[in-house]
Parts: structure tokens; C-alpha cells; sequence
């Protein structure tokens, strides 16, 4: 494979990695799912992960059509994506969940006893942060084929992750202790601020270049 390819996965790893937020989940799903049994626990995890990774997909394949449909031009989006995405890593920078994802209480009430549709499943795993992460990757890709398999194949991979770290949860905080998880939460902020960033020079950059190349608008 190419270099181009290959730092576009890695670029798509990275950012799905900090959106998602694997080790900032572990406090929050070992609270929600407190008092269940393990096997209602994990079945409840299962079914949270399948469901986050059908809306993540679903976004992939088609919020290029949404977008066209709403007369939004990749250009707006990816900027307000950027900024939206900045303030999501702007509470981890403090060691907390990013606020754009995490449930209020009145929210968690109101869901009933299924929590593996609310709040895990969205909008903690597949929650503002992510739909916009995803949407910007996929428009990157554009049409390539082999981008868009590498996207998909790596938004599998980030969900078979948490899935596993997940799993181990309990085990994983209690080897770690909760400062090192707020550790961890605080350095991942830092790195999706960096790729917030760029997203917004990004879309700079492009809307710049649609007016400067007028054809461009066509595409």
C-alpha cells in the first residue's frame, strides 16, 4: 500500500481512537452497569457495540447524501466539525468525558432500564463527536474504494477494541486506579484538539481554494 494510504489509516485511527474514548468509557460503563450480573453485563456491552458500530457505518455510507441534501458544502462542515470537535476535547484536557457525549441524569432516567441503546450506544460510543469524526474522514477519502474499506475496516477495529477493554473493565481500572485513566483521558485531549485543528485549516483551505478555482464548487 502506499505512504497516502497508509497515513490516512493511521490518521482515521487516531482520531476515531481519542472520539471514542475506550479508557475514558471504563468508568463510565462499570457505573452504568453496576448491580447487573456478569452475563447481563456483557450481553448489555455486546449489544451496545453492535449498535454504535451500525449508526458509525450507516454515517459513512451515507452523510455524504445527507449533507448534499441539506445544501451543507464539505467545506462548512468540515470547520464546524473541527470546531465542534474541539469542544468535545476541551473537558477531557481536565481529565473529564467530553461533554458532548456524556449522559445527563435526567437522560439516563428517561431511557428505562435499556442502557445499551441510551447512553451507551449513543451517545457515549456513537455520539456527536464520532458522527462528525466519521463524516470528515469519509469526505477525505472522497471515492476511493480503498480509503473507504480502510475507514471501515478501522471503525471495526476501534469498536472490537472497546468491546475487549470493555470486557476487561473492572479488571483494566482495578490493575490502573482511576488517576491513571484520568491520565490517559488528559493526554487524549490534547492529541484530538491538534486534529481538531487541522480539520478546521482543513476546511479553510478548501473553501479558500473553491473560490479561487470557481470548478471546483461543481464537484
Amino acid at each position: 500500500m502506499e505512504e497516502g494510504l497508509l497515513q490516512f489509516g493511521l490518521t482515521a485511527f487516531l482520531t476515531l481512537a481519542v472520539v471514542v474514548d475506550p479508557p475514558g468509557m471504563l468508568p463510565i460503563f462499570i457505573a452504568l452497569t453496576r448491580g447487573l450480573e456478569k452475563n447481563e453485563r456483557r450481553k448489555t456491552l455486546s449489544r451496545a457495540l453492535l449498535i454504535a458500530f451500525g449508526v458509525t457505518v450507516f454515517f459513512l455510507l451515507a452523510g455524504k447524501y445527507v449533507l448534499m441534501y441539506l445544501g451543507v458544502t464539505v467545506h462548512a462542515f468540515a470547520i464546524s466539525g473541527g470546531i465542534l470537535l474541539f469542544v468535545t476535547a476541551m473537558p477531557m484536557l481536565f481529565g473529564q468525558r467530553a461533554g458532548l457525549q456524556a449522559p445527563k441524569v435526567e437522560e439516563r432516567r428517561a431511557a428505562g432500564e435499556d442502557i445499551a441503546i441510551f447512553p451507551l450506544a449513543i451517545p457515549l460510543l456513537s455520539g456527536p463527536g464520532t458522527i462528525t469524526a466519521v463524516l470528515l474522514l469519509a469526505n477525505r477519502a472522497g471515492t476511493d474504494v480503498r480509503r473507504l474499506g480502510m475507514l471501515a475496516g478501522v471503525i471495526a477495529a476501534i469498536y472490537l477494541f472497546t468491546w475487549l477493554l470493555l470486557y476487561l473493565g473492572e479488571v483494566i481500572t482495578g490493575y490502573l486506579g482511576e488517576s491513571k485513566v484520568h491520565i490517559m483521558t488528559r493526554v487524549l485531549g490534547i492529541v484530538l484538539a491538534a486534529l481538531a485543528a487541522q480539520f478546521v485549516l482543513n476546511g479553510i483551505a478548501g473553501f479558500y481554494q473553491s473560490l479561487t478555482h470557481p470548478l471546483n464548487q461543481l464537484r
